[in-house]
């Protein structure tokens, strides 16, 4: 049976309050890893995850609130797992926002708020993280991306802009950090049962479905597991790649 052991490892989960995040960090805790929980903002379900996770391991979990769109809040952020662990092996760039609107139609407030948190969060979470990571020449950052960002789709042009931007900054990340013993990869979810996806209308998920070979939905921990995988030693050889985790969905 495949065995994962992540004891001693340090993770970063931005936007892991619920959802593919919350699933993420589970996933790593599970393994063995000191995990860092993050949010936009004090919430129930942050606090109710950090409780969960702290009731099976009081000292391997830590809470950092915090905007990563913000470069400042991103460095403090990431500072949590330093001033707690004084190290960072994996970080996970999940956090994101969804604005949907046709082209005309899009307001600059929804433009500048999808660019900040997909892809300047992103950039500056890694920015302040890649130095703590290289430390110990053997490190993964996963960056989660989307199929909309590789295939796009109607109505979400800054959507699709902002996680296209995430699979060119994996790429060169990865190019730059290989020599350091860091690793960057990006997962590019398709239809996932998240709270992103709540607000669909009955005929349009069924439509989204029926577009996914596979026939069903996929569940935040699919997401979980591939960035499980990537975290570990058996990616160790796996760096600059976009993974679909689609179930054969089509656009």
């Amino acid at each position: 049976m495949l065995t994962i052991d992540l004891s001693n490892r340090v993770a970063l989960v931005t936007g892991s309050s619920r959802g593919i995040g919350l699933a993420t960090a589970e996933r790593l805790f599970a393994a063995g890893a000191n995990v860092v929980l993050n949010n936009i903002a004090e919430s129930e379900e942050l606090a109710a995850a950090g409780a969960k996770l702290a009731a099976q391991r009081a000292d391997g979990v830590a809470i950092s609130v915090g905007d990563v769109g913000d470069p400042e809040a991103a460095k403090q952020i990431v500072r949590t797992a330093f001033n707690r662990w004084k190290r960072l092996d994996i970080l996970v760039n999940n956090a994101g926002i969804l604005r949907d609107n046709l082209i005309g139609m899009i307001p600059d407030e929804d433009i500048h708020s999808v660019l900040a948190t997909n892809l300047v969060g992103v950039i500056a979470t890694i920015q302040h993280a890649a130095r703590l990571i290289a430390r110990n020449k053997n490190g993964s950052i996963v960056n989660i991306s989307s199929i909309i960002g590789v295939r796009g789709n109607r109505g979400e042009l800054v959507y699709g802009a902002s996680k296209a931007g995430v699979i060119g900054a994996t790429l060169s990340a990865a190019k730059e950090l290989a020599p350091l013993g860091v690793r960057v990869n990006a997962i590019a979810p398709g239809f996932i049962d998240t709270a992103m996806t709540a607000h669909l209308r009955p005929e349009v998920r069924a439509e989204r479905i029926a577009s996914i070979a596979m026939g069903r939905i996929g569940k935040p921990e699919d997401v979980a597991n591939t960035v499980l995988f990537l975290a570990s030693e058996y990616a160790s050889y796996v760096t600059g790649q976009v993974i679909g985790v689609d179930g054969g969905m089509l656009i």
